[in-house]
């Protein structure tokens, strides 16, 4: 019986020591501010634009690993098809109290023309990269990228697109709002880039420049 009684106690105390040596990790926090949104590609100035547009400074708990997922997806589907690609998903970003949110983009553009030859009305035309438009319900950005990933792009340079899409925006038309969106799509865009390996950012500033263009 005092053989049984040591045992039970010997098993006891290893249970408190594994719990206890147990109960010193921290968990992961949550991945709920803005700074932590679309894989960690927004700069302090996209965050803050984010929280604006969002109205919020915390939202549903982000994933992660979009844009190593978009990169290697763009750089295959450059090999694939000749003509256009569908939108690859780098980020959503929802609200936590409501139906809020936006959805960033990449795709390669092939297709020519100019984007704001038939942009909605309620999108205006800015210099940035080869193309973008901005407005309160989104933002397109369009640059054009050489790089290894992208055999032949020294001499026909591959066009990459981004897109900002909102869920839901009762956003103004204002170009404090549409200087939100694009700085949010730019900051983002530059993370592709540079994880493409696209000479010289893809022709990106480190910060975004608003000069918007005639209409």
């Amino acid at each position: 019986m005092r053989r049984l009684a040591r045992s039970a106690v010997s098993g006891v105390v290893a249970v408190l020591f594994l719990s206890a040596c147990g109960g010193t990790e921290e968990p992961e926090p949550a991945r709920v501010t803005a700074a932590l949104q679309c894989d960690e590609t927004l700069s302090p100035e996209a965050a803050r634009a984010l929280e604006s547009v969002l109205g919020t400074k915390r939202f549903r708990p982000a994933g992660s690993g979009g844009l190593e997922r978009v990169a290697g997806e763009l750089a295959e589907d450059y090999t694939k098809f000749p003509r256009w690609t569908q939108g690859r998903s780098l980020c959503r970003v929802d609200h936590p109290g409501n139906t809020d949110g936006i959805r960033i983009t990449v795709r390669l553009r092939r297709e020519e023309g100019r984007l704001w030859d038939r942009h909605a009305a309620d999108l205006h035309p800015y210099a940035m990269g080869a193309e973008a438009l901005a407005g309160p319900q989104g933002a397109r950005l369009v640059v054009s990228c050489v790089s290894p990933q992208f055999q032949g792009s020294d001499k026909r340079p591959a066009r990459v697109q981004s897109s900002l899409t909102f869920r839901r925006s009762e956003l103004p038309d204002t170009v404090p709002i549409r200087e939100a969106n694009l700085t949010i799509l730019h900051s983002a865009t530059l993370a592709v880039v540079r994880k493409l390996g696209c000479a010289e950012d893809a022709g990106l500033e480190a910060e975004p420049v608003f000069k918007a263009l005639p209409e």
